[in-house]
């Protein structure tokens, strides 16, 4: 295990735990209040969200009410070391099990998102995230971004935050995150 990796492990332990902590329904429904303020001037776009996954912050009801305005995906996973793909999903939709205990659709187009809500396990004020490991949020934002503009909000509880990161050069940055406490911008 190298350096980067252990110190990785190490911010991400703790972030679970504080994520753990400040989940309850109050947050959660503060978060999605926060995440629609910031949805709605872009709700012509083309939106991806997630399916969240152990203690995540929820942006299901934020996806249900942008999708009557236009397509919305989620993540699919293609391979280890491969950029995420999205799938269009809409309330309701037939869904199967996905790697890591997330649910995709079962069919459906792909869609590309010119808004893209992330999920995270740590942010810095700066606006970097620390994700899972896979990288994948990673290569997919490097990938949209060399084709053209796409707005990635982080999601996450406040208490997520960390003063500092390890980071690598391949960490993307996010636009913004939001959290039930209000937006924060780099």
């Amino acid at each position: 295990m190298t350096a980067m990796t252990e110190l990785k492990a190490q911010a991400r332990k703790a972030a679970f735990q504080r994520r753990k902590l400040a989940r309850n329904s109050e947050a959660d429904a503060q978060a999605t209040e926060q995440l629609l303020n910031v949805l709605m001037p872009l709700k012509s776009l083309p939106l991806a969200g997630y399916m969240p996954i152990r203690t995540e912050v929820d942006p299901i009801p934020a996806m249900a009410a942008l999708s009557s305005f236009g397509p919305v995906g989620v993540p699919v996973i293609q391979g280890e070391g491969q950029a995420l793909k999205f799938r269009e999903w809409s309330p309701g939709c037939d869904m199967q099990d996905g790697p890591f205990g997330a649910k995709v659709p079962v069919k459906g187009v792909w869609v590309t998102p010119q808004v893209l809500i992330v999920p995270l396990v740590a942010f810095t004020p700066q606006a970097m995230r620390l994700g899972y490991g896979g990288g994948f949020y990673d290569r997919t934002l490097e990938g949209l971004r060399a084709n053209g503009s796409v707005t990635a909000i982080g999601y996450a509880y406040s208490a997520q935050m960390a003063d500092q990161l390890p980071l690598e050069a391949t960490d993307q940055p996010l636009d913004m995150i939001v959290t039930e406490q209000g937006v924060i911008t780099p």
